[in-house]
């Protein structure tokens, strides 16, 4: 169920993998030994803002948190409560996937209060999970199912990211186009920005690991120790993909500045050619009394077979002296 009331959709847990579809009437009569709940919220909605502050039941420290514009990545344990902040790639149409969306959790015995803007792909699977029957069971199994979708949709990315990158590469040796120096920039700038993110994300998954609440049993510490070395190899995969790019980006730099240079080394010897063929011809062209060959009818043809047998002979010269 997802509607324009700030209530994208709402799941009453039934404790084997499945859950049952409520409103916001549901919500409000809801008690915990009814079964776990999640509630799925959209932090933009007017309506979404006013029930988390007057009938979530959370304070107003933990409301401003999880409605607040830009967050980082974080991991803030409040009595038996836990308030997590994490970030996934974004894949909506048109979004580029390095501007991560930001989804903020409110996780307790028996409920999980989310947050999002925009649209989450890892959240839709959760919710395609539990239409099947195979969702999360707990909060625990929640906060563990959400950060392996959330590291599968990422593997995607990086993945194609690493194949961008390698193509590039190979783009390089065989062509000099400009357009490839934007293209790497492009690129590197993806690995940076989606680097930043990921990385905090990690130390948010050391801690969770580390955390003794009763609702979070070895099985989910156990699921998130896996996540946090899954996440680990995604930062050193970048760090990589940094590294690959830089070097590639010196490639190019270094073959652009050689064809720049043969240019020029052609150019000079070009102008070292026509250098005194210019000063002859410059030197018979002043308009003074005594210029020979005046009045001669076949001067101008000596003159340009003394031209020509000039620019010969020049140009076995630089042969020999192998200037090209």
């Amino acid at each position: 169920m997802e509607g324009t009331d700030g209530l994208l959709s709402c799941y009453l847990l039934d404790g084997k993998g499945g859950g049952e579809s409520i409103g916001w009437e549901g919500i409000r009569s809801w008690k915990p030994e009814q079964g776990s709940l999640w509630v799925h919220l959209d932090r933009k909605a007017p309506e979404a803002d006013r029930w988390l502050r007057e009938e979530s039941g959370l304070d107003e420290l933990a409301c401003e948190a999880l409605l607040a514009e830009d967050t980082r990545p974080r991991c803030t344990v409040i009595g038996e409560c836990l308030l997590v902040i994490l970030r996934g790639v974004n894949l909506n149409a048109n979004a580029d996937p390095e501007d991560m969306i930001s989804i903020r959790l409110w996780l307790e015995a028996g409920r999980v209060i989310s947050l999002r803007y925009p649209r989450l792909v890892a959240v839709q699977d959760i919710r395609e999970s539990l239409s099947s029957g195979e969702g999360p069971q707990n909060p625990g199994d929640f906060l563990a199912e959400l950060n392996e979708r959330l590291l599968s949709r990422m593997s995607g990315v990086l993945d194609e990211l690493q194949e961008s990158i390698n193509d590039l590469e190979e783009e390089i040796l065989e062509a000099h186009s400009h357009d490839l120096r934007s293209r790497l920039a492009d690129l590197r700038r993806q690995a940076i920005t989606l680097r930043r993110y990921i990385s905090p994300q990690r130390e948010v998954l050391v801690q969770l690991q580390s955390l003794n609440l009763p609702w979070l049993s070895n099985l989910h510490r156990a699921r998130l120790r896996e996540m946090t070395d899954r996440i680990t190899r995604y930062v050193e995969d970048l760090d990589s993909m940094r590294e690959h790019a830089a070097v590639a980006q010196d490639e190019l730099n270094a073959r652009l500045s050689d064809q720049m240079n043969r240019t020029m080394y052609i150019l000079s010897l070009i102008t070292a050619v026509f250098l005194p063929l210019g000063l002859l011809t410059g030197l018979l062209g002043i308009n003074v009394a005594g210029m020979p060959g005046v009045d001669n009818g076949w001067a101008f043809t000596y003159v340009c077979i003394i031209l020509v047998v000039l620019a010969v002979i020049q140009i076995i010269l630089f042969r020999r002296l192998r200037f090209f």
